[in-house]
């Protein structure tokens, strides 16, 4: 890191203290202690709704047969979404007013943890692969002047070397907030909203598609199907969290 950088972050961090979003002490957003709170999921499990299968380690299959259908072909996250409030302020922080976009780095070690513990950091497993943000229409990024999903993937390509492949994944329709939608009418507002701009930058490549919360999966789904149409070799899913 360059003196000027250094300098600019010390000034940034004097001007604007972080504080944990867990105890509120001073230094980071996430401290250690709080950090070591987390249940960093020690396990993939297949994309069911309702109790979902674990996958065995070593494993690179994501799917069980009841979910065979799915155009997504597994799904790595950190954390459960329910089960701790630091989890969900560490979610809602990143991706709602006020917005913290600065929690990219932390959450993308959450994730490397994750695929430390599960077997998933191989060069077998990345080989081939690319990262692909889950796009936010136009008007949505407007209004957060970031999508979070874009920057997670930048913090995630730093440590898994992998390239982050950015505007080939496009949403052209606006949607209203999935939240408080059954899994039918998810499906029915996401139906025709991605586009894919540049299909030879996706051509036979393994696409890791990040977001942020996986729920029913009916935003992965859409994208992954989108994807394939236009030459993906396989659709794997990255989130933060795994709601239910």
């Amino acid at each position: 890191m360059n003196k000027s950088l250094i300098l600019k972050n010390f000034i940034l961090d004097l001007l604007f203290p972080k504080f944990c979003l867990g105890c509120k002490t001073e230094g980071a957003y996430l401290c250690e202690d709080c950090k070591s709170l987390l249940d960093i999921s020690e396990f993939n499990y297949c994309l069911c709704e309702t109790k979902p299968i674990r996958i065995s380690l070593g494993v690179q299959k994501g799917k069980c047969q009841r979910c065979q259908d799915k155009k997504l072909d597994g799904l790595y996250f950190a954390l459960p979404y329910k089960e701790k409030s630091l989890t969900r302020k560490l979610v809602r922080q990143f991706k709602y007013s006020p917005y913290l976009k600065d929690l990219a780095k932390p959450i993308a070690l959450l994730l490397a943890e994750h695929f430390i513990k599960t077997n998933k950091n191989t060069d077998e497993i990345w080989d081939n692969g690319i990262l692909v943000p889950v796009p936010l229409h136009k008007k949505k990024l407007k209004e957060r002047g970031y999508n979070q999903s874009q920057e997670l993937a930048k913090e995630l390509s730093k440590i898994v070397k992998v390239p982050v492949v950015l505007d080939v994944l496009i949403k052209i329709k606006s949607t209203p907030s999935q939240i408080g939608l059954k899994k039918e009418q998810r499906q029915e507002n996401l139906t025709g909203a991605f586009q894919i701009k540049n299909p030879a930058e996706i051509a036979g490549k393994k696409v890791f598609l990040v977001d942020d919360v996986y729920t029913t999966g009916s935003t992965m789904e859409e994208c992954a199907k989108t994807l394939k149409k236009s030459g993906a070799k396989s659709v794997f899913g990255i989130a933060i969290a795994r709601e239910g």
